[in-house]
């Protein structure tokens, strides 16, 4: 299945194409971004390091109908990129994120969140979503809390500032559907 676009009440979460590497680049390699990023996401961030990610694992996950991918826009702004959003048919990470921090605190990633889930649930038809994330990162928690997400396992995990608590949430379809109406 291609990624189609999703629009919410503010936004478009346009597919992540070859093109958006340099916006990324110019806005991903920041402290405050990938800091509960996974420890396998190179630091410092190298020149190419979004070139390199998306046309060698992004894009072919993508392809291998694996993964869906999404860059995130405001209605008003469609050309500036925000932030990504994604979506992983592997057991126990199903959506990543993340947003410039110009751009937080405004309920953007909660939005596109859950248009993407909505996705995940009611297009891919899957069955649970889980979303592991670092235990410090609050704003993550605050957005899987919010739209019903319950945490069900802790472990110790390397994230490129460390070794922390990661935690892994999760939702199931129904329970998803019995909260919103998509």
């Amino acid at each position: 299945m291609t990624t189609p676009t999703l629009k919410t009440e503010r936004l478009l979460l346009k597919p992540l194409t070859a093109e958006d590497a340099p916006q990324i680049q110019r806005l991903y390699p920041r402290w405050e971004i990938v800091r509960y990023m996974v420890a396998t996401v190179p630091w410092p961030y190298p020149d190419n390091g979004a070139e390199n990610y998306v046309n060698n694992v992004a894009l072919p996950d993508v392809e291998k109908g694996v993964a869906w991918f999404w860059t995130l826009r405001r209605q008003e702004a469609p050309d500036e990129l925000m932030g990504l959003i994604c979506l992983y048919d592997v057991e126990d990470n199903n959506r990543g994120f993340w947003l410039a921090p110009e751009w937080q605190g405004q309920g953007y990633m909660r939005e596109a969140s859950i248009a993407a889930t909505d996705f995940w649930f009611n297009t891919l038809n899957k069955p649970v979503l889980r979303a592991p994330k670092a235990a410090e990162n609050s704003r993550s928690q605050r957005i899987s809390a919010s739209s019903g997400m319950r945490l069900i396992r802790t472990e110790k995990k390397e994230y490129v500032s460390g070794l922390l608590d990661s935690e892994l949430w999760e939702i199931t379809r129904d329970e998803w559907n019995a909260r919103h109406v998509s």
